[in-house]
């Protein structure tokens, strides 16, 4: 049985951090995505590791703020959230694709306000 179950979002100033945590059980290693989705915008994906940890991307605006990463033996990552700012206020979602199917989470909230 798959799940797909994130956590650590809340209510931070600008310039506060956050640590987000994604656990996609019941799925061999895979690369991992968070995505994110302000309201009234599309969702977007905001970073992405490879299943072994050793390629990460970003999207520009979070570049130098944001650090993705995750465990070697299992589906678990992390995104460290720093320097936060009000556009990154959104509902952020972790994704998972294993053959063919796409695995999302609830997502967990993060607003970024003062």
């Amino acid at each position: 049985q798959v799940q797909v179950v994130e956590s650590g979002g809340g209510l931070v100033q600008p310039g506060g951090s956050l640590r987000l945590t994604c656990v996609a059980s019941g799925l061999t290693l895979t690369r991992m995505n968070w995505y994110r989705q302000a309201p009234g915008k599309e969702r977007e994906l905001v970073a992405y590791i490879s299943s072994a940890g050793a390629n990460a991307n970003y999207i520009d605006s979070v570049k130098g703020r944001f650090t993705i990463s995750r465990e070697h033996t299992r589906n678990t990552m992390y995104l460290q959230m720093n320097n936060l700012k009000p556009e990154d206020t959104g509902m952020y979602y972790c994704h998972v694709l294993q053959r063919d199917i796409n695995y999302w989470g609830q997502g967990t909230q993060v607003t970024v306000s003062s």
